[in-house]
């Protein structure tokens, strides 16, 4: 079972960029179906009233909940003070599987680990090349497991990338997706220093064409176990979906603000 570990969906509010104005999900889905994409974790695009993006990405998520994973915004600065309350509604009540963070709005905080810890969720961060952040959040939260977007960088910082791998093989609860990742050697680098067990197969979809990032993983020349945890069984582990069966082969109480 392929497992995408990073698509956006639903609408933004602000208008000024693609990823804050509208995630369609429709053409993400023929393109992940054609490339055998069986599930994909989504969150909501950019936003400055994530409680509202959160339940109108369970209303999508319920619809499609055969194949989508929902992951809940929270924005660690503007949030302050109800993320908790956030984490729980979507976690308990929508059946969401982890939290999502992004560094050009504010980095982890207590708070969000917390929830994370409590609830038993991994998150997703968007470090935007800062990784050095990573050295304050993951060894103060070894039982939280956190998934680094972008291998680090979206931008292409190489320095980014080496220090999430060096990171990688320090931590065990530090994870990195593949999406957006276009200098291929990093990733191959990645496998190499921490291990397959530690990268995750992700498209930052709907922007990025979800055949065109897995292809990235087929080039690899990974063995067949390796290249099956990176593109799912990691993904299933850290989300405790089961194993799929394979058939024989013949060889909130609060509002809106």
């Amino acid at each position: 079972m392929i497992v995408d570990f990073h698509c956006h969906a639903g609408h933004g509010d602000l208008l000024t960029a693609p990823w804050n104005t509208t995630a369609p999900l429709e053409p993400y889905l023929r393109r992940a179906r054609r490339a055998g994409i069986a599930r994909t974790v989504v969150f909501p695009a950019f936003h400055t009233d994530y409680v509202s993006a959160n339940r109108a990405l369970a209303q999508i998520v319920g619809r499609q909940h055969a194949r989508l994973i929902g992951f809940a915004m929270v924005n660690a600065k503007s949030d302050a003070g109800r993320v908790r309350e956030m984490a729980r509604e979507a976690v308990l009540r929508h059946g969401f599987r982890g939290l999502k963070i992004h560094g050009h709005e504010a980095m982890p905080t207590r708070e969000v680990c917390d929830a994370a810890r409590e609830l038993g969720v991994p998150i997703i961060v968007d470090v935007a090349g800062k990784a050095h952040v990573i050295d304050m959040f993951a060894p103060e939260y070894p039982q939280v497991n956190f998934v680094i977007a972008h291998l680090g960088s979206f931008a292409d910082d190489w320095r980014a990338h080496e220090r999430v791998i060096e990171q990688l093989v320090r931590y065990p609860n530090v994870f990195a997706d593949t999406s957006g990742v276009r200098r291929f050697d990093y990733l191959l680098r990645a496998v190499q220093r921490a291990g397959p067990e530690r990268l995750l197969f992700g498209s930052d979809g709907p922007w990025l064409h979800p055949g065109l990032e897995l292809h990235k993983i087929r080039l690899m020349g990974l063995s067949r176990h390796a290249e099956a945890l990176v593109l799912g069984g990691n993904a299933r582990r850290l989300l405790a979906m089961p194993a799929p069966r394979l058939a024989p082969v013949a060889r909130s109480s609060y509002g809106r603000r």
